[in-house]
């Protein structure tokens, strides 16, 4: 992957099912949490009160298991930008292993005080920022 946001994990016994594989709903939080991460590395909030970022679309594409104690690494990328979303590429390797790659699609809209969404344009300088933070140092939690 060029120009990406590492990020360091290790799986929790809490993440597996009773064969000791991490359930595959889990990779969608994997994914989330790289992006986060990416966004605190570029000195941003995703969780603003006024201004969200639902997810619109999400795939993964699994490879090889991880288990648990596994350490592996979150790779994400930002794929493509329209005027109002921005599309993540994930890549997930424990080692040398490629364990599968994902996407999401997030989509910028305004949130009112009532909580109604309305899509508009991606902010000036969030995907600048972004990119400014891949390739930084390694990110663990």
């Amino acid at each position: 992957m060029s120009a990406s946001f590492p990020y360091h994990r290790r799986i929790q016994f809490a993440e597996t099912d009773m064969a000791g594989i991490v359930h595959f709903s889990r990779y969608f939080r994997f994914m989330e949490e790289a992006e986060h991460a990416l966004w605190r590395a570029a000195g941003l909030s995703i969780a603003e009160p006024t201004h969200g970022w639902p997810r619109v679309a999400a795939a993964f594409d699994y490879k090889r298991p991880l288990r648990f104690q596994d350490e592996f690494v979150v790779l994400v990328r930002i794929i493509a930008v329209s005027r109002r979303t921005i599309r993540y590429g994930f890549e997930l390797r424990r080692d040398d292993t490629f364990v599968g790659h994902g996407s999401i699609t997030v989509a910028s809209v305004t949130v009112s005080a009532a909580g109604e969404m309305t899509s508009v344009d991606v902010p000036i300088g969030i995907v600048e920022r972004l990119r400014g933070a891949m390739n930084g140092p390694p990110v663990e939690e």
